[in-house]
């Protein structure tokens, strides 16, 4: 049985996960970490491998929440950080490094014209949305239900759940009243939005490929639209390129695309692949940061403050993080890995007999089982529930089942190919995918 031999397999992991379960809420740090019967204990990585304290190996498919574009103990970034951690990891002072830093990606994102650094990308978009609400006095958030901007107050609800606009646990009911959610690829549910509440809306927020990097895919089309609809009506556009940014493309996907967000946020890969995040957008709504010229009382500036914001171990990191990238051109070469990868899970899935669909874009790719036999229409042109539905405990056994075979992804049936990924990788990933659904089979958990 799968789960039973998981169980022999990892009996120090078992024993952290009983210990965790006496100190922490579920016995996880983060909900995304919550497995039955629980998550593998990683003791160290590298490369594109990880083992766990049990020492079993795994090739990792999961890259961090898609934040390790470079693999693990890249040599460039481990030495980066081992070079500045004996200088000290916070100074309560400014430092070159952050600057360079900023530097870097006002070079790189055509829309960074200033640049403030946060702690982690749900700080980026909680500081972009009080950023555009202080801007232009207004109060309403537009929201994509599924879209995912961290766990703070004005991003919870209608990611998972409550897609009626109520407020999830602990989030107060004006909160939830001021933000409007429209379903995922749905133009004319936004446009509707914007006629309704145009005369406050504060900004529109949108991750770029749908949520998490795609899983609940939206298009190009509904994006640009979606964008047009803001510029009209003069509302500011926050961009969440938290995973997109210097993973499809160094200038993340509105240098795809020649967009012009007035607000871009970003972190994973953009921070080195360390805590850190980034807000950054056009002088004239980040000046709303910078104290008033003139002591008129008019206007008060945004508070933002942090202890670890633009800290030099990460400002170190993301440095030669993102010169890896640009110069080795490694968006490219995940992207098309990513693709690559998606050809040859479906061909996997047409010889096994199995109606599963691996989709997605760029670095990613997303399992759908019981696929709906016709996509003459596309992939975006299904319901999104379809995505937002999919058997959660089905794709838990099949992490399970390929963590067996030598291979970790995301509980959710998701993974992530990096700058460091090579061919052969991507065919033990087939290959490890072919012997766990050979094991579910056996189960009778597949048809």
């Amino acid at each position: 049985m799968i789960v039973e031999e998981f169980i022999a397999r990892t009996p120090t992991s078992r024993e952290y996960a009983q210990r965790a379960a006496r100190v922490m809420p579920d016995g996880v740090t983060a909900d995304t970490r919550l497995a039955e019967p629980y998550g593998v204990y990683i003791d160290r990585a590298s490369g594109v491998r990880k083992w766990d304290v049990d020492g079993n190996e795994y090739r990792d498919f999961f890259g961090g929440h898609g934040a390790m574009m470079l693999g693990h103990s890249h040599p460039r970034v481990t030495a980066a950080i081992q070079g500045a951690a004996p200088r000290g990891i916070q100074f309560a002072a400014s430092h070159p490094v952050e600057v360079q830093w900023a530097e870097l990606i006002q070079k790189h994102i055509p829309t960074a014209q200033l640049v403030r650094f946060t702690a982690s990308g749900t700080e980026a978009t909680l500081l972009a949305i009080r950023i555009a609400r202080a801007f232009t006095r207004r109060e309403k958030l537009i929201r994509v239900s599924t879209h995912y901007h961290g766990w703070h107050d004005f991003a919870v609800s209608g990611y998972n759940d409550f897609f009626d606009g109520s407020p999830a646990p602990g989030v107060l009911r004006d909160v939830a009243r001021n933000t409007v959610l429209v379903p995922p690829g749905d133009s004319a549910a936004l446009q509707r939005a914007f006629d309704t509440h145009h005369d406050d809306v504060a900004a529109l927020l949108l991750e770029p490929l749908g949520c998490h990097f795609g899983i609940v895919p939206t298009s190009d089309d509904f994006l640009m639209k979606a964008y047009a609809f803001a510029k009209r009506r003069a509302v500011p556009v926050i961009l969440d390129e938290v995973i997109t940014a210097f993973r499809v493309s160094h200038q993340g996907m509105q240098g795809v695309l020649a967009l012009e967000p007035e607000l871009t946020c970003m972190g994973k890969v953009a921070a080195g692949g360390m805590p850190g995040g980034i807000v950054c957008g056009s002088q004239e709504i980040m000046s709303v940061l910078c104290r008033p010229s003139a002591p008129d009382g008019a206007r008060k500036k945004v508070m933002h403050q942090g202890t670890f914001t633009g800290n030099p171990i990460t400002a170190n990191a993301a440095l030669v993080t993102i010169d890896e990238i640009v110069s080795r051109n490694l968006c490219n070469h995940a992207s098309r890995l990513g693709e690559l990868t998606r050809l040859r899970l479906n061909e996997l899935f047409t010889r096994s007999n199995l109606r599963w669909l691996a989709y997605g874009r760029y670095s990613a790719f997303h399992i759908l089982p019981d696929s709906p036999a016709d996509l003459g229409g596309g992939i975006e042109s299904l319901r999104w529930q379809v995505f937002a539905e999919r058997p959660a405990k089905l794709l838990q056994t099949l992490r399970i089942a390929l963590n067996l075979e030598g291979v970790d992804i995301a509980s959710r049936g998701t993974g992530f190919v990096s700058g460091v990924h090579q061919e052969q990788d991507v065919e033990f990933l087939i290959g490890a995918f072919g012997r766990a659904i050979e094991r579910m089979r056996r189960e009778s958990l597949l048809e």
